[in-house]
């Protein structure tokens, strides 16, 4: 199993429009790929005011491979959400 953990930084003012595609296109998207286990998201708190996250378990590294191709270690950002994001990255882990 393999835990991918994405953590973004909204750019000032955009926290409504991002929450709503984050809902509509960024779950829905990682939730239809095959080898997709769970999809959780969290919003700022805080300790980490400006801070999004989406945390997703994969059966396997390679069905993460299979559907996010071959920048898979990389953030993937949906089409139109771009200007949203100031800063991104994303981790990998394997489930113990």
């Amino acid at each position: 199993m393999i835990i991918r953990v994405f953590r973004a930084r909204i750019k000032a003012g955009l926290t409504e429009e991002f929450e709503e595609k984050y809902r509509t296109v960024s779950v829905p998207f990682m939730e239809s790929c095959k080898g997709t286990e769970s999809v959780s998201i969290g919003r700022p708190t805080e300790w980490t005011p400006e801070d999004y996250v989406m945390v997703s378990e994969w059966t396997s590294l390679q069905a993460l491979q299979d559907a996010l191709g071959s920048a898979w270690h990389e953030a993937h950002i949906p089409v139109g959400m771009e200007h949203l994001i100031e800063s991104c990255a994303v981790e990998h882990f394997e489930r113990m």
